[in-house]
């Protein structure tokens, strides 16, 4: 195993165990892989960096709200890849401004997350969602986690399009902020 992997193994089994401070860092180590990551694949296809940014934001809230279905027996890289993987294809799938490949890597075995929410990660969720101002909560749970487009969303609430867009961006970056808090406490 490669030094990387090895810290980043430590921290995630940390993590695993409760060790808010170890899931901090291990938050704070993987930001910059994946945007980098998600800047590589979106860029060329004239995307922006805040759409990098969005997707490192949802990778980050899933690799918190899934740590628990990571097999402490594996390595750690090829779980982080699947979870970066498929969020960017959920992205590309709800956001189609233009088509793009997004090749698995030969070279690396991805494994797939479980789909089925445990009663942890509901209730995780649950919570941080409820730290968030109604109108967020409403637009991310609306588009992110039920699936509804951003015009569906925005009739359903009587918002305009641009507004679900800028709640849900912030909100996912209040999460982001409140999953780090809670690892630094």
């Amino acid at each position: 195993m490669t030094t990387n992997e090895n810290e980043l193994k430590t921290l995630m089994l940390a993590s695993q165990r409760g060790e808010a401070e170890s899931h901090g860092v291990l938050l704070a180590r993987l930001a910059p892989r994946l945007r980098g990551y998600y800047k590589r694949r979106l860029m060329g296809f004239g995307r922006s960096a805040e759409e990098a940014e969005d997707l490192v934001q949802e990778a980050l809230l899933a690799i918190h709200l899934k740590r628990h279905t990571y097999d402490p027996e594996a390595l750690f890289t090829p779980w982080l890849q699947a979870i970066a993987r498929y969020k960017l294809i959920d992205y590309l799938r709800t956001n189609r401004k233009a088509r793009m490949n997004v090749p698995i890597d030969d070279h690396h075995e991805l494994m797939a997350a479980d789909d089925h929410a445990s009663t942890e990660s509901t209730h995780d969720m649950a919570k941080l969602l409820g730290r968030l101002p109604r109108k967020t909560r409403r637009a991310i749970e609306a588009v992110k986690l039920d699936g509804k487009s951003v015009a569906e969303t925005a009739v359903r609430y009587g918002m305009s399009e641009s507004n679900v867009k800028i709640s849900v961006h912030r909100g996912l970056k209040a999460l982001a902020s409140l999953i780090r808090a809670d690892g630094d406490a």
